[in-house]
């Protein structure tokens, strides 16, 4: 009489998956880390080519722009990476240092969290339009005046909310311009110098 075959236990498929799974994760941690970074890069260029370009108007600085995005190009990565403003920094990326602060249709935005495609048509102003060819702004005249910045990483940024800060009419006391300048962080601590630098532009009524 012929034997019938045994049947595997749950046990022996345990113990299979695992050691399959041991296998696999041995084999990647021999791979060569720069083998490792290649295919992480054609994983991205795939990811990038996989997303439609979009096209795109905008008023840059009084300049026009048509332009070709990708869905996912934040406000921030479009000024810097393809129409070269690298005024606007790049700080935290999390919307949370104000380093990135631009003006849209005259509205400060942190422009790391906005993303491009969201503003087709609109009129974006960064710290490169500001002056007016050799002609400082009477904001970044009273930054140097009242020395509002030191290592200057975030001086675009808290500039451009200081404009915002006295158009929207709130620098009308020291602890309402704190307020408001509240999402501008300075890592050397200028603050008081920024607070005075914006008290002399509201106090000196220059159009800002």
């Amino acid at each position: 009489m012929n034997a019938e075959p045994e049947q595997a236990s749950p046990h022996d498929d345990s113990r299979r998956t695992f050691l399959k799974q041991s296998s696999v994760l041995t084999a990647m941690a021999l791979v060569p880390s720069p083998v490792v970074t290649a295919a992480a890069a054609e994983l991205d260029e795939k990811v990038a080519a996989a997303f439609e370009k979009i096209p795109l108007s905008l008023k840059v600085n009084g300049t026009k722009h048509k332009l070709q995005v990708e869905p996912r190009t934040t406000l921030l990565d479009l000024l810097r990476e393809q129409l070269h403003l690298t005024g606007t920094k790049k700080g935290c990326d999390y919307g949370q240092c104000g380093a990135c602060t631009v003006h849209v249709d005259g509205q400060r935005v942190n422009s790391c969290l906005s993303f491009a495609v969201m503003h087709d048509g609109q009129e974006i102003t960064t710290i490169e339009g500001l002056a007016k060819g050799d002609d400082l702004h009477p904001m970044q005249e009273a930054f140097v005046k009242h020395d509002g910045f030191q290592c200057g990483y975030c001086t675009p940024g808290q500039i451009m909310s200081a404009v915002a800060c006295v158009r929207e009419g709130h620098a009308g006391s020291e602890g309402e311009i704190r307020e408001y300048m509240s999402g501008n962080i300075c890592r050397c601590g200028a603050y008081s110098n920024i607070v005075a630098a914006i008290q002399d532009v509201k106090q000196g009524g220059q159009k800002v």
